[in-house]
């Protein structure tokens, strides 16, 4: 996780502003992700098995991990929060909307278990070819931290084909847009959870996003999700 240390973190801020969603190249190394994408066949790491079919999500399925949390996705949710904080803060303000997020990580869980939010919500996901997404937001209360984080576990074009990263935003009185965003090994893509200012001639308003996953065309694909706020 060394590239995460050097992360441009500015630039991700940017990127979101404009966006809704930034890149930050690799940060997981080859043997972090196949040793993420091990655990998928442990049954005793995870709280909770979804198979997405069952409710409509798409095709695939994912299962969100219990308590110990693994190493790695404990830092990079403790290293990647608090400059997200700062900037959901400023997003908060430009809509003038109350809430403020605390500077750490162990503060905000503490905020989400009073609301009755305790059980954790990094998971990891798990597509095989016909496999796919639907557009979905990923809220489990009324405590919602604005930005979430996709890694990419496995090899484009060498373990899967198709399986592109979706995002579509909802623009009032306008036809939505879309974005498709190919990841690398081991890179994630920070997004808004369910909305970001735009400015408009008359301040910021809300545009809604949603995100999802493409078919595969073929093999497997392994991601890890990485959401900050806890579920009921």
């Amino acid at each position: 996780m060394r590239s995460l240390e050097r992360l441009d973190w500015e630039r991700v801020a940017r990127d979101l502003d404009a966006a809704g969603w930034a890149r930050t190249g690799p940060v997981l190394g080859a043997r972090e992700c196949a040793e993420l994408i091990r655990l998928y066949c442990d049954d005793a790491r995870f709280r909770t098995r979804i198979d997405m079919a069952r409710y409509r999500f798409g095709v695939g399925e994912y299962k969100y991990f219990a308590h110990p949390l693994p190493d790695v996705v404990v830092k990079l949710r403790e290293k990647c929060y608090p400059p997200l904080a700062h900037l959901a803060n400023r997003w908060q303000e430009a809509l003038c909307l109350p809430e403020r997020y605390p500077a750490k990580l162990q503060e905000y869980l503490e905020q989400c278990h009073r609301a009755g939010q305790v059980r954790p919500t990094p998971l990891l996901l798990r597509y095989e070819a016909g496999g796919y997404n639907c557009l979905h937001q990923d809220l489990y209360g009324d405590e919602a931290f604005p930005l979430q984080m996709t890694c990419l576990l496995s090899r484009p074009e060498t373990d899967f084909t198709g399986g592109v990263f979706l995002l579509v935003e909802q623009r009032p009185r306008a036809q939505s847009r879309g974005e498709a965003i190919d990841l690398e090994l081991g890179e994630m893509v920070i997004f808004s959870t369910r909305y970001r200012p735009v400015k408009g001639t008359r301040g910021h308003y809300r545009v809604v996003m949603r995100h999802g996953v493409s078919t595969l065309w073929s093999g497997k694909r392994h991601t890890l999700g990485i959401i900050f706020h806890d579920a009921r």
